[in-house]
Order: structure tokens, then C-alpha cells, then sequence
């Protein structure tokens, strides 16, 4: 069972990954909307992966005997002067998400529930991954600079982007 507490801070949680959701789909819409396919293709699985973040927080909620409160979303910005100042935000938004995670987990240990602990643990190591990949996002943009045959490979190449982290299972 899960304590008022830890209840009201993972409903918090499940608000910040469905907005993180809706971010990643405005990034999505500005970048098709400018004929980067690739940013926003990359950009649409991004939104469809924070969306299933929250639904394993909903489910989890619900299945400790709590009840999931899904809340009103904040509005995302839908307009940037470059997709420099976009993957900017991403990365600033996953470093806020990270230290949300990180206090989340920090309650559960302080409520004494080893249970939430665990299973936090999965959004712990996702948020390495989501960092490792807007910092590489970030290093890549820097070296194009402004030339626009690199925003051109840029956008072509992050279609096929994957990061693999240091805690990533090991694959055989």
C-alpha cells in the first residue's frame, strides 16, 4: 500500500511525464513543420516514450492501491529560433526530469517503501540513457555549427540515433 505521501508524489510525476510528452510533440510539429523529418520523426518516438513512462506510473499507482491522479497539463513552448535553442530545452527538460526522479526516490527511502525504490529504479537508469542522448544531441549540433549541409546530415542521421548507456543491460 502506498503512503499519502509517496501517492501524491508519483500522481506529481505522472503529470511530468505526460508533459514531458507533450514537449516532445511540440518539438515534433516545429521541426516537420521546417522540413526536418528526421528531428521530427526522432521527435514523435520521443513523445510516444514519455507517454508510456506515465503509464507505468499510472499502472503502478493503481496496482499499490492508490488511485492515479491525472491533473490539467502546462502548455509546451511550440516556437524556438533553431533547433540549436530546441535540443537546448530538451536537454534542460530531461536534467529537470532527472533531479524529479531523483527526489522521488529520495521519498521512497524516506517513507520506508522499498517497493516504490525498485521500481524506480528503471526511471533512474532511463534518465542516464535520456541525458547520454541530449548531451550527444548537444555535442553533434555544436560541431555543425551553421552549415547547412551538416543540418542536413544531422537530420538524416538522428533518425537512426541510439545511445547506449553504462547501465543499459548488457546484450549477447
Amino acid at each position: 500500500m502506498l503512503s499519502e505521501k509517496i501517492e501524491h508524489a508519483l500522481s506529481a510525476q505522472i503529470r511530468i511525464e505526460a508533459e514531458s510528452s507533450q514537449i516532445y510533440l511540440a518539438m515534433a510539429c516545429w521541426a516537420e513543420h521546417r522540413g526536418l523529418e528526421g528531428v521530427s520523426q526522432f521527435m514523435y518516438r520521443q513523445s510516444d516514450e514519455e507517454r508510456q513512462h506515465m503509464l507505468k506510473l499510472i499502472k503502478f499507482v493503481n496496482e499499490r492501491g492508490g488511485l492515479a491522479h491525472i491533473s490539467e497539463l502546462k502548455a509546451p513552448n511550440v516556437s524556438f529560433s533553431s533547433f540549436k535553442e530546441m535540443f537546448q530545452e530538451l536537454f534542460d527538460h530531461e536534467m529537470f526530469v532527472s533531479k524529479s526522479i531523483n527526489n522521488l526516490v529520495h521519498i521512497a527511502l524516506q517513507e520506508q517503501d522499498y517497493a516504490t525504490h525498485n521500481f524506480l529504479q528503471w526511471y533512474v537508469a532511463e534518465q542516464i540513457e535520456e541525458e547520454a542522448m541530449a548531451r550527444t544531441i548537444l555535442d553533434k549540433i555544436k560541431m555543425i555549427g551553421d552549415d547547412k549541409g551538416g543540418l542536413y546530415l544531422f537530420d538524416r542521421d538522428i533518425q537512426q540515433l541510439t545511445i547506449t548507456s553504462s547501465v543499459s543491460p548488457a546484450t549477447n
